[in-house]
């Protein structure tokens, strides 16, 4: 099914809805295909709003962001007027990539990056704010900022040493060098590389064994490994604790219990 938008802003960001038997994968493309997808601030005014819808919606349960045309996303688009005129560039993080990012890493369902080409920049930062990342073989991830005299925006200072460590991360963000998708599954930055032409149905299979899922359970595993990141070893246990406590009592569980000692498939309805 083909998404139709609505008015040219719309259009900007494609919102398709595949529901399986009541379990709805939203995928999300980035829609500038002629500037490789670059953030301009109307897309960001579109993009916001379909994660939050996503978000808000209890039928969905696994979110995909692709670009369509050959590119993922190559950042921020530098023509755009919100970095016209001496534009304080550190408003724009906070107007813009600090509500993208943080919504990213606070969704209720698990999203999915599909990355279909060159993803630079705050783009690549995007991606890597996804709970997992499928790249197509011929994608490339490029911190671009240094070039243009930056650091990494959209969380890519906190993300890039957490995934690849001090030595790699410092060596993306200073030389701004092209990491092709099957090095960077080599160093653990992205979860897999596929070749093109599978992009779209991995990311599709993935959506769909996520949606089966228990939601809440999965949302929970992404917050209690991002917070045990900064956590000691005890501490780290305590919060352990305290999810199973909370998810223990949660009707998911039961169910998946019940389906375990019954033989069946469980049917998971938290999120």
């Amino acid at each position: 099914m083909t998404p139709t938008p609505a008015t040219a802003r719309e259009s900007l960001v494609l919102v398709h809805r595949e529901d399986t038997n009541g379990r709805v994968v939203v995928t999300l493309t980035l829609n500038r295909p002629a500037a490789l997808n670059s953030f301009t601030a109307a897309m960001h005014d579109v993009l916001l709003p379909a994660l939050n819808a996503a978000a808000e919606d209890r039928q969905v349960r696994a979110v995909i962001i692709t670009g369509a045309g050959r590119g993922f996303c190559a950042g921020q688009d530098l023509g755009d007027p919100t970095m016209a005129g001496g534009m304080d560039v550190g408003a724009v993080v906070e107007k813009y990539y600090r509500p993208l990012a943080q919504r990213v890493r606070s969704m209720p369902v698990p999203v999915i990056a599909a990355i279909n080409g060159v993803a630079a920049g705050a783009g690549a930062n995007l991606a890597l704010c996804c709970d997992l990342v499928i790249a197509a073989r011929s994608a490339s991830f490029i911190q671009a900022f240094s070039k243009i005299g930056l650091v990494p925006d959209c969380g890519g200072t906190w993300l890039l040493p957490r995934l690849v460590g001090r030595a790699r991360a410092l060596g993306l963000a200073m030389t701004g060098d092209k990491l092709p998708a099957e090095e960077a599954q080599r160093m653990g930055m992205i979860w897999q590389c596929v070749d093109d032409a599978d992009l779209p149905g991995a990311a599709q299979a993935l959506a769909q064994r996520l949606a089966a899922m228990p939601s809440k359970a999965l949302a929970e595993t992404r917050r209690a490994i991002d917070r045990s990141m900064v956590m000691d070893f005890g501490d780290a246990i305590t919060l352990e604790a305290d999810k199973q406590r909370e998810l223990g009592n949660a009707p998911d569980f039961a169910e998946g219990v019940a389906a375990f000692f019954a033989k069946r498939p469980a049917v998971f309805k938290d999120r």
